[in-house]
């Protein structure tokens, strides 16, 4: 019964850190700041926080999962760790494959200023990066629903 708590209060801190971060909190300061950058470095910033804490909590998670195989039905903690490795392989795809690949963009830009085709490649790795978070953010739906 422990064990079970725990998961699920990790799997809550997990989907709430994402949707928060990735729904309201970077939103809104595309929303209210008048720098765009300013706006982008500082979400930036945070998404990589949240990178660092989705593979905390993914490897917290594998672990209760080990812990003691019989609390839980075969067929639900093979479902439990599929979803959570398909999450924690979304944070890495997006943390040490498409981040650093905007990050150069962004560095070989002189003066801040992007040309059309960096321009154009940035923003397609931006959509990568937020198809990415959408498919982590719903898998975090289901992994708290299916908990019980």
């Amino acid at each position: 019964m422990m064990l079970t708590r725990v998961r699920i209060l990790v799997a809550t801190l997990w989907a709430g850190s994402l949707w928060t971060i990735g729904f309201i909190v970077a939103p809104t300061l595309f929303a209210t700041l008048g720098d765009r950058v300013l706006a982008g470095n500082i979400a930036g910033s945070m998404f990589r926080a949240e990178a660092w804490l989705s593979i905390a909590c993914a490897l917290v998670l594998l672990a209760l999962l080990q812990w003691r195989p019989g609390a839980l039905e075969p067929k639900r903690r093979r479902l439990l760790g599929a979803l959570v490795l398909s999450m924690l392989v979304c944070a890495l795809l997006s943390h040490f494959g498409i981040t650093p690949l905007m990050a150069e963009l962004k560095a070989q830009a002189p003066a801040g200023i992007m040309d059309e085709a960096m321009r154009s490649r940035f923003g397609m790795l931006h959509g990568v990066s937020t198809l990415i978070f959408a498919v982590q953010s719903v898998l975090a739906g289901v992994l708290i629903w299916k908990q019980q």
